[in-house]
């Protein structure tokens, strides 16, 4: 399949990316991993000025409509500038909240206990026009994936899926030991979760804005779709991320000499680099591929997201250990800026996805644990 992105979906990358090169976005992930979440705030209300975040929310909440294809070329390029924050998670949260709201019109054919949010109420009018201007910094957890929620010390709200209940939290335990500082994952508190209160909750047929939001299958539907859209938004961000990588690579073989030569003419870097390049020119039409599939709400498009997934988190890797080695190691130091694309390429390979995961579903045999 040949994929061209059309003149405005390109320059709008293009835009985005003369916009974070300007923002210092590796001082506001150094500040972001020590904590101090601000210079990473004014960096996502730039990117809800440049209508990132609208990407993922409908009309009726003052966002544009899901946009798989433009939501591709932003992700690719927060990636690319390895923007701090749980990016993917506010995006997927945009979606599943959408969701629910599809099936309180109607639109869902699921039985059972499901939210009943009217226009202007629920919990999808309250964070979906919050999530598109980035006034609210929103997370993800699903619990199937397990108890951590991605800066949840940071956010203004997580949505924490366990089972066919969501919840809202807004507290969380302290921040745990990180391969990526910049990743600060912590518990999620969801206050007042439990089986009575959910029972409670759904006998009421209440949705509030508190720690209760809606149970039932179309909180599963929900979540699913809300996965897939984080997978494919994680393969986008590392697909940008493995090609920072190889670009810094690239720079510095260039300009580092030995014996009276760069390094980037021996042959043996040239095949490592033109590997890494190769990985990546791979993964990126099956990222744009699953793009396309998502838009159209096609039948097969987990099993497109899942082989993008494993391609572009790999190809990143490979970046990464390459960059590693052709640097000569010296991307372990934490002056250096490489090291905020070798921390988060690494954890991008299996956030939303192990490769095995992704490989299992793709083949459509249980993954290997």
């Amino acid at each position: 399949m040949k994929f061209v992105l059309e003149a405005e979906q390109a320059e709008f990358g293009r835009v985005l990316g003369r916009m974070l090169a300007a923002a210092d976005t590796p001082g506001a992930v150094r500040a972001w991993a020590a904590g101090d979440s601000e210079p990473g705030r004014r960096v996502w209300r730039r990117l809800a000025e440049a209508g990132v975040f609208a990407l993922a929310v409908p009309e009726e909440y003052q966002g544009v409509g899901l946009r798989p294809v433009e939501l591709a070329v932003a992700y690719e390029e927060l990636g690319w500038h390895a923007v701090p924050g749980p990016v993917v998670e506010c995006a997927a949260s945009a979606v599943l909240l959408a969701r629910l709201g599809d099936a309180a019109r109607g639109q869902d054919s699921g039985t059972g206990p499901v939210p009943r949010p009217e226009a202007g109420s629920g919990p999808g009018a309250r964070w979906l026009p919050r999530i598109a201007t980035a006034e609210a910094i929103v997370s993800y957890a699903d619990r199937a994936r397990g108890p951590y929620a991605l800066d949840a010390d940071t956010a203004d709200v997580t949505f924490v899926r366990d089972g066919d209940t969501l919840w809202t939290s807004t507290a969380s335990g302290p921040v745990q030991p990180s391969l990526d500082p910049a990743r600060r994952l912590a518990r999620p508190h969801t206050d007042g979760a439990g089986a009575a209160a959910a029972a409670a909750a759904a006998a009421r047929e209440a949705v509030t804005a508190g720690a209760y939001v809606a149970s039932g299958p179309a909180v599963v539907r929900a979540a699913a779709h809300a996965a897939d859209t984080a997978a494919f938004l994680t393969a986008a961000q590392a697909l940008g991320a493995g090609r920072r990588l190889l670009a810094e690579t690239v720079t510095y073989v260039k300009r580092r000499t030995q014996f009276g030569v760069p390094i980037g003419s021996f042959q043996a870097v040239r095949h490592r680099l033109a590997d890494v390049l190769l990985a990546l020119e791979f993964a990126r039409p099956l990222v744009y591929g699953a793009a396309v599939a998502l838009a159209g709400d096609e039948a097969g498009a987990g099993r497109e997201i899942a082989a993008a997934k494993v391609a572009a988190g790999e190809a990143a890797y490979g970046a990464a250990r390459a960059a590693l080695q052709l640097h000569g190691a010296i991307g372990y130091t934490q002056e250096l800026d490489l090291s905020l694309w070798l921390l988060k390429a690494r954890a991008l390979r299996t956030a939303w996805g192990t490769p095995s995961e992704c490989r299992a579903r793709v083949l459509g045999t249980p993954a290997a644990l």
